[in-house]
């Protein structure tokens, strides 16, 4: 044995010890590295010489087999006299530093906890709970190669997209650009795409697209890249005192009292739609504008319809009316697909949901269709299990002669 102390000595001690023990000294630091505690340590399989150094080290009266189980506080003690240092201390100086692998789950576990966490209470996911089962799929695909940054990056970039939708007409590449600064972040073959995609057929309640004129339709259902003729809004009751087309037109039908139908390519190309209502009430379904029409006639409230979902030339026109601070009232259909509709245009317009709570539903649900898969609202957390539990639509139309009562008490109409 190779005696002295370690502090003490110009000639370091554990630098002497036999090169035969290098096994003992990795399983050593191999058990170390474990990060739990440690009282005995297997080694093997050793060779002649190896057995005969750990017999030597260890003052064994025989040679020891293939395989020695060594209890650490046992050889601490020996290291400790011979060399004046623990099995610790040896090992990180001929193996290295040991690790610490519980302790490194331990904080990669927490990682994924919090990274999760933050998905799941993400504004987005917030605003749409019909992402929920989108957000689910996302954790069990686990990590984007094994790491969290990058896995909170992709993930982060696909929320920033799914923020901007409904979109109002624009290219693909051109969104991609916006959002992510890079026009080509959005193509087909990106991992960014493909999440968008399965996100926005959860929300639309669709199958995931397998083919291109899928993966298109799907973008233009969300607004992405539609024609600028065939997307069109019904609006009556808006009188701006702009100029512009969007404006003349709106004002010319609400003075004769008919339904303007506004096209994408007409809401883009109206910049100065002045003299805007304070507030605006926007159904889901044409019928309650025609019903409304029928009523009121010239005096029509400001009504505007998304007719089922919104398209890129509805959210435009919501747009601008929000950004004129003009208030929106949304309502709609009491059914799975109307409460995803609703939830999608109070995210991405701001409008507020009207006449749509519990006490609404219950109120008025008698008997109807099924209310298909229903998914939560963030405006009523027990809506979405009325629903479920009474499993009966309400549609927009059986209760709009209500609705409409009440506009014409506010407005004053006979």
């Amino acid at each position: 044995m190779i005696g002295g102390c370690l502090c003490c000595t110009t000639v370091n001690p554990v630098s002497e010890l036999s090169a035969e023990l290098a096994p003992l000294w990795r399983a050593v630091h191999d058990r170390l590295s474990s990060g739990r505690p440690v009282s005995r340590v297997r080694v093997g399989p050793l060779d002649c010489r190896q057995r005969d150094a750990v017999a030597d080290l260890l003052g064994l009266g025989r040679m020891p087999g293939e395989y020695v189980t060594i209890s650490l506080a046992t050889l601490d003690q020996i290291l400790i006299e011979s060399v004046g240092a623990g099995a610790r201390a040896v090992v990180t100086q001929l193996v290295g530093v040991p690790g610490d692998r519980a302790g490194d789950r331990a904080r990669a576990a927490a990682e994924r906890a919090e990274l999760w966490a933050w998905l799941n209470s993400h504004p987005v996911l917030a605003a749409q709970p019909a992402l929920e089962p989108w957000a689910m799929t996302v954790r069990r695909a686990g990590l984007i190669r094994g790491s969290v940054p990058r896995t909170q990056e992709e993930i982060g970039q696909v929320l920033r997209v799914l923020a901007e939708l409904p979109a109002s007409g624009v290219p693909l590449p051109l969104l991609a650009d916006r959002v992510l600064g890079n026009t080509h972040a959005l193509d087909d073959s990106t991992r960014c795409a493909g999440l968008v995609l399965r996100a926005l057929a959860a929300i639309y309640d669709v199958e995931v697209p397998e083919n291109a004129q899928q993966r298109r339709a799907l973008w233009e259902r969300a607004g992405v890249a539609d024609d600028e003729l065939s997307a069109v809004v019904l609006a009556a009751g808006i009188r701006p005192t702009g100029d512009d087309v969007a404006s003349r037109i709106l004002q010319a039908c609400g003075e004769a009292g008919q339904a303007a139908a506004l096209t994408l390519s007409q809401l883009r190309a109206s910049t100065d739609m002045r003299g805007l209502p304070a507030d605006v009430w926007v159904f889901e379904n044409p019928s309650v504008l025609a019903m409304a029409l029928t009523r009121f006639g010239r005096r029509c409230p400001p009504i505007v319809v998304t007719s089922g979902w919104p398209n890129s030339a509805v959210i435009l026109l919501l747009q601008k009316l929000a950004a004129a601070r003009t208030g929106l009232h949304y309502h709609g259909d009491f059914d799975g697909e109307g409460l995803r509709i609703a939830a999608a245009v109070v995210a991405r317009t701001g409008a507020k949901p009207w006449r749509m709570t519990s006490a609404d539903y219950l109120g008025a649900v008698t008997d109807g269709p099924s209310a298909g898969r229903v998914t939560e609202v963030p405006w009523d957390a027990d809506l979405a299990s009325h629903l479920t539990r009474l499993g009966i639509t309400v549609a927009e139309e059986r209760v709009a002669a209500g609705l409409l009562d009440e506009l014409a008490e506010q407005f004053l109409l006979a």
